[in-house]
C-alpha cells in the first residue's frame, strides 16, 4: 500500500490539482505501475463525469422554467461529447504502433481531444448563463471535480510526452508536418478520406443532389443528411444547388467524412434566424452545425439572419475533428463563427459579424480569408465595440489557438459610415489562456491603437496570448498596443512560424506549440501528378515527410510558384 500511495503521489505531482488526483486514484486502485495509473486517471475522469449526467438530471427534472431546463438538456450531451473525447484520447494512448511511426502526431490526437473534452464541459456550464433560480451556481459545484480531472489528463499526457522525448527512444519519430524553410506559405496536408472532396468538379460525382426547383433527388438538405451512412470512411458528397435552403442543418459525430458542395458561397446559401434572444442556447443557435469528423465544405454560403439586435446569433458551430472550409462565406453578427473545438481548417473564406465573430477553442486556422466588420447596434450615436476574435483556452497546455494568416480583416460599408461610433479590436481573452495570432494579413480596418481589448475587468489579462507578425495596413501598428502581459505586440519570425498548419495522412494538425526548429523540414516527394484547383496547386502522391514510408497524400500549395520543384 506504501508503495502505491508513493506512486499515485509521484504521478499526480506535475498535475495543477494534485489532491484530487491522488484522492481519486488512490480510492480507484493499489497499483504501482505507472501505465496502469495514467489508464485509471482516465477511468476515474469517465466516471466522475457520468455520476455529474446522473446527478444533473435530477436538477433538470426541478427545473421550473424552459430556458434552465433546457440548460440541463444541453448540458447532459455535452458532456456525452466530453466522454466520448477522453475516451478516443485513452484508445490512442494505448496504441503505442502509432506512437513509434510519429510521436508528436499520436501526442496531438491526443491533447487535441482531452482540449475538447475540458472544451464541452466549459460549454455545458455557458449554457446557464442567463437561467433562473440558482441551477448555474448548482452545475459549477457539480462540475469542479470532473473538471479538475479532466485537466489533470491534459497535463498527465504532457508528462508523458516530455518523458518520452527526453529518453531519445529510437524509432520514435518526432517529425512534424512543418512548411518550408523558407517561411513562405503554408501547406495544408489532406487525408485520404478526404481527397475526393478536395479535388471534386463535378456534380455528377455526388453521392446525392440537392436542389430547390426539383431537379435533384430531395428538395431539402435534410431530406439528403439522411442518407449519409454512419461511422463511414468513405466520402459521402452532398451536392446542393444554387438556391436559399431556409433549414436548420446539424450533422451528428456519427456523420463523418461529408462533403457538402455548392454552386458558389453567393449562389447556395444556407440560412437561419436563431437566436439567445430567441429563446435558444448560444451553442444551439447554429444554422448550421458540424459535429462528425473529416467534414468539408466548398462553395457555400452559411447565414444566421437574427440580426444584431439579437445578440448571440450562430451561423456555423463546428465541433468536428479535421473539418476543411473552402471559398464560403459564413455571415451574421455576433457570434457568427463557433470553432468550438479539434482542429479545423479554412480557405478563401470570408466571414462576416460584429462581436466575438469568430470565437471558440479549436485550433483554427484562417489561411487567404476576409474578415469583415459588419455595424453593430448602435444606440444615441454610441455603438457596441466589435471584437473581431475571442478566442476560448482555459488552461496553458491546450493546443488550441486562432491563427489569422495571408488574410485581410475589414470594415463593412455601413460600419464605416458610424465608424466614429463605434471601436474595434482585433480580438478579447474568452477564457483565461486564449491565444490568438494575427500574421502575414492586411488590416484595413479601424482598428483601435489598442489593439486587443479586456473580456471582463482583469481576467485572462497576464495569461493570455495575442501576437502580430508582419502585418500590414492602417490597423496594423501596434506601437499603442495595449500593455497588459499577455498582448505580445511584434512577435519575432521564429515565433510566427511556429504557428503552422497541417494534414497528415491518418491526422489533421494544426501545430499552436511551440515547435524546434529542427523539426521544419523540406518535404521529401516522390512520383506524383498535379492539378490547379482554385487559385492554388494540388500535389498528390507520396512522401516520407511523416516517418512512414511512402505514405500517400495531398498537399495544398497557395500558389504553383512555392511548390518545391
Amino acid at each position: 500500500m506504501a508503495s502505491s500511495a508513493k506512486a499515485v503521489e509521484a504521478i499526480c505531482k506535475p498535475t495543477r490539482h494534485r489532491e484530487t488526483c491522488e484522492t481519486k486514484l488512490s480510492a480507484a486502485t493499489n497499483s504501482t505501475d505507472t501505465k496502469d495509473l495514467v489508464e485509471v486517471a482516465f477511468n476515474v475522469t469517465i466516471q466522475e463525469i457520468s455520476d455529474v449526467m446522473a446527478k444533473s438530471k435530477l436538477l433538470r427534472d426541478a427545473a421550473k422554467d424552459p430556458r434552465t431546463s433546457k440548460a440541463f438538456e444541453v448540458c447532459h450531451g455535452l458532456l456525452e461529447d466530453s466522454i466520448d473525447d477522453i475516451r478516443r484520447a485513452l484508445d490512442r494512448l494505448t496504441d503505442y504502433a502509432s506512437a513509434a511511426e510519429n510521436l508528436d502526431l499520436f501526442m496531438n490526437d491526443i491533447k487535441i481531444w482531452l482540449s475538447g473534452a475540458l472544451t464541452f464541459e466549459n460549454t455545458c456550464l455557458d449554457g446557464f448563463l442567463g437561467t433562473e433560480g440558482e441551477s448555474a451556481d448548482k452545475m459549477k459545484q457539480l462540475l469542479v471535480t470532473a473538471q479538475q480531472l479532466t485537466g489533470n489528463t491534459l497535463e498527465l499526457v504532457d508528462e508523458i510526452h516530455d518523458a518520452l522525448v527526453a529518453l531519445d527512444i529510437p524509432g520514435l519519430s518526432r517529425k512534424l508536418l512543418a512548411a518550408r524553410k523558407d517561411g513562405g506559405d503554408l501547406p495544408a496536408w489532406a487525408s485520404g478520406a478526404q481527397r475526393r472532396g478536395l479535388l471534386l468538379r463535378d456534380a455528377k460525382e455526388a453521392d446525392v443532389v440537392v436542389a430547390k426547383d426539383g431537379s435533384g433527388k430531395y428538395k431539402t438538405i435534410n431530406e439528403a443528411v439522411k442518407e449519409i451512412p454512419l461511422k463511414s470512411n468513405e466520402t459521402f458528397v452532398i451536392y446542393i444547388k444554387a438556391g436559399v435552403y431556409a433549414e436548420h442543418v446539424v450533422l451528428t459525430k456519427k456523420m463523418t467524412n461529408v462533403v457538402f458542395m455548392g454552386d458558389g458561397p453567393t449562389k447556395t446559401k444556407i440560412t437561419g434566424d436563431r437566436s439567445f434572444v430567441g429563446g435558444y442556447q448560444t451553442s444551439e443557435t447554429g444554422t448550421v452545425i458540424i459535429k462528425g469528423d473529416g467534414f468539408i465544405a466548398k462553395d457555400i454560403g452559411i447565414e444566421n439572419t437574427a440580426g444584431a439586435s439579437s445578440h448571440q446569433a450562430v451561423a456555423l458551430r463546428v465541433q468536428a475533428d479535421r473539418a476543411i472550409f473552402y471559398n464560403c462565406q459564413i455571415d451574421g453578427y455576433q457570434d457568427t463563427l463557433y470553432v468550438h473545438a479539434h482542429r479545423q481548417f479554412y480557405r478563401n473564406c470570408t466571414v462576416t459579424g460584429t462581436i466575438d465573430f469568430v470565437f471558440g477553442n479549436a485550433a483554427a486556422v484562417f489561411q487567404n480569408c476576409s474578415l469583415v466588420i459588419r455595424r453593430p447596434l448602435v444606440t444615441d450615436g454610441s455603438g457596441q465595440s466589435c471584437m473581431v476574435t475571442a478566442q476560448g483556452r482555459a488552461q496553458p497546455d491546450e493546443p488550441t489557438g486562432i491563427v489569422i494568416a495571408d488574410s485581410t480583416i475589414s470594415a463593412s460599408p455601413e460600419y464605416l459610415s458610424s465608424a466614429g461610433a463605434i471601436e474595434s479590436f482585433l480580438g478579447r481573452p474568452w477564457r483565461q489562456y486564449s491565444r490568438t495570432v494575427v500574421m502575414n494579413s492586411r488590416i484595413d480596418a479601424p482598428i483601435s491603437p489598442e489593439g486587443w481589448a479586456p473580456f471582463q475587468g482583469s481576467f485572462g489579462l497576464e495569461e493570455c496570448w495575442f501576437g502580430e507578425y508582419g502585418n500590414t495596413g492602417k490597423g496594423a501598428d501596434v506601437s499603442g498596443r495595449a500593455k497588459w502581459a499577455g498582448v505580445k505586440g511584434l512577435i519575432s519570425k521564429e515565433v510566427a512560424g511556429e504557428f503552422v498548419p497541417g494534414i497528415s495522412d491518418d491526422a489533421f494538425v494544426i501545430v499552436t506549440d511551440p515547435v524546434p526548429t529542427d523539426d521544419v523540414h523540406e518535404d521529401a516527394h516522390h512520383q506524383g501528378r498535379e492539378e490547379v484547383f482554385g487559385d492554388i496547386l494540388i500535389f498528390y502522391g507520396c512522401t516520407e515527410s511523416f516517418g512512414i514510408p511512402d505514405a500517400e497524400v495531398i498537399v495544398i500549395y497557395k500558389s504553383r510558384s512555392i511548390a518545391p520543384g
